[in-house]
């Protein structure tokens, strides 16, 4: 005897029911827009004017963006943005760090936090206003600093130099360092540390044995994420200094119109070198966080 399936709902019943189309990507289409028409075609747009010289399509304009002065320029710009980033990830660990454990007052971790979620963000005009006013060579820090004794400019410091870019710079990068660890910082288990103390270890046995190779990926990607959002850095530098070595202030004067015609290849040029290492600093940062997020998860 045949048994024949009964019809329930206008379905078989003990068929599995039919897959329902789903509709959830459509929610991604606005971003995968902006993506595409703000990111990727400008993106292709600079790689084409880099290689569309007056000689026709060569690599001669992207070998002259890595000779000379241009190369310079990136050894300007990679120095203060390394050393930014690295001045960011060892105060910024430190302060997620003293707000993670910090008990009292409640209120501290909440305000650190939130000020860091907006100084995280500041940058342009305001910043470079704000840190001519305190330290420029009439600023009010400078005046302080040479009614006692100590003259700020008796030196080679410039705002426009090395350690001045560093000291702005810092002004966002050690809060956006305490964005990025203080996840890190909470997935450190207590658990872990008693147990070392269990076997008789101390707290640089701790640190150094569990707690940096832990926070390692997240330290290793908060600083290409700093280096990254230092180089790539144009509005507070501009007003700070008219100085030509920063490669985002020299791609403005390549592309602003004071070159003669048939030179724009080489801000192009410099544009799409700056993009490559942008790429490879973001690239190396996603393998890091992807590292992390096995210990926090």
């Amino acid at each position: 005897m045949i048994d024949t399936p009964v019809v329930e709902g206008g379905r078989t019943a003990g068929a599995p029911p039919a897959a329902r189309r789903s509709w959830a990507w459509l929610g991604l289409v606005p971003f995968f827009a902006f993506l595409f028409l703000f990111l990727i075609v400008p993106a292709i747009s600079v790689f084409i004017s880099a290689v569309d010289t007056t000689k026709g399509y060569s690599l001669s304009a992207m070998s002259e963006a890595m000779d000379g002065q241009n190369r310079s320029a990136f050894w300007f710009s990679v120095r203060f943005s390394a050393g930014s980033a690295l001045v960011g990830v060892v105060f910024g660990t430190l302060l997620a760090y003293a707000a993670a454990t910090a008990t009292r007052p409640r209120w501290l971790r909440n305000g650190v936090t939130s000020f860091s979620g907006v100084a995280a963000n500041m940058g342009g005009l305001p910043l470079a206003f704000m840190f001519l006013a305190l330290l420029g060579r009439q600023g009010l820090l400078t005046k302080i600093l040479l009614a006692g004794g100590f003259d700020l400019y008796g030196g080679d410091f410039e705002l426009g130099s090395v350690p001045g870019l560093i000291t702005v710079y810092s002004y966002f990068n050690i809060p956006l360092m305490v964005l990025i660890t203080l996840p890190a910082i909470d997935g450190l288990k207590p658990a872990w540390r008693e147990a070392c103390a269990n076997l008789g270890g101390t707290s640089f046995t701790y640190w150094w044995r569990i707690g940096l190779p832990v926070l390692a990926p997240s330290l290793l990607g908060g600083f290409l994420l700093l280096f990254a959002n230092s180089f790539s850095a144009y509005a507070t530098a501009a007003v700070l200094t008219d100085n030509s070595m920063i490669v985002s202030r020299r791609i403005g004067f390549f592309l602003g119109g004071d070159v003669s015609i048939g030179e724009n290849a080489v801000g192009f040029s410099l544009a799409a070198w700056m993009i490559i290492i942008m790429a490879v600093s973001m690239g190396l940062y996603w393998v890091a966080r992807r590292r992390a997020e096995r210990w926090q998860s």
